[in-house]
């Protein structure tokens, strides 16, 4: 893929950004499956600490650390127009939560924006899309098998256990925690399915779509019902 002018020249300014091992395209782009919105994603992989002077003068720089210790930090930024978020890895935390889950084992973290919050195997998703534009990474297998037999399950536990405070909302009247919680149900399920399939997951973007769950979808989308014990009851049958 050849980069617009003004998104080479950053590369090459991350790319020299003292303790950088690589700098990477990630995200949509990577994948194959962006459209006319998508952003250009960035992704700079340092070992040990980082220098971002060179992405300061740019804009804000979130630092390591800020956004989490797997989402860990970076940048929004807008170069002639174009969308470019430039996210920092730490290749040590990269590595140490890849290592985990080739053996099935993974963390959920808390994270702004998302749902059912990011699982730590993300770090290893991002890595398997991924191109690498400068430096080097080690290459990234299939998605492991012990991860698709451990997660799915895990998954489906947190979904049960969210359908449930569910309904423990409903019963107080809380309709905004009834749907919060039936929401992050529907993403845990769907997570269980792509797991399931081997199919990564990089974020909860459209997550419920690629996962075929359109009858729990069109609930979701019909607005909020009168009845929300008959609703909750459709969602729970549409996610078995």
């Amino acid at each position: 893929m050849d980069l617009p002018t003004v998104v080479e020249e950053l590369v090459e300014s991350l790319a020299v950004m003292p303790g950088t091992v690589a700098v990477v395209l990630g995200g949509s782009r990577a994948a194959g499956v962006s459209d006319a919105d998508s952003d250009w994603d960035l992704g700079v992989y340092y070992r040990g600490s980082i220098d971002t002077s060179a992405l300061t003068v740019r804009g804000t720089v979130h630092p390591p650390g800020a956004w989490g210790r797997i989402m860990n930090g970076g940048a929004w930024l807008t170069c002639d127009g174009l969308k470019v978020d430039v996210l920092l890895r730490d290749l040590d935390v990269v590595e140490h939560w890849s290592a985990r889950a080739e053996e099935g084992q993974y963390d959920v973290d808390f994270l702004l924006g998302y749902l059912a919050g990011i699982p730590t195997y993300t770090l290893l998703a991002e890595r398997s899309v991924a191109r690498v534009l400068r430096g080097t990474l080690a290459e990234v297998g299939p998605f492991p098998a012990r991860l698709a037999e451990a997660a799915p399950e895990r998954w489906r536990f947190h979904s049960r256990f969210n359908l449930m405070h569910a309904r423990m909302r409903v019963q107080r009247g809380d309709v905004v925690g009834t749907h919060g919680q039936a929401a992050r149900a529907v993403v845990e399920h769907a997570h269980a399915l792509l797991c399931e399939r081997r199919t990564w997951v990089l974020n909860e973007k459209q997550i419920v779509q690629r996962a075929g769950l359109d009858a729990v979808e069109a609930l979701f989308a019909a607005g909020p019902p009168a009845d929300l014990v008959g609703w909750l009851d459709a969602v729970e049958r549409a996610l078995t």
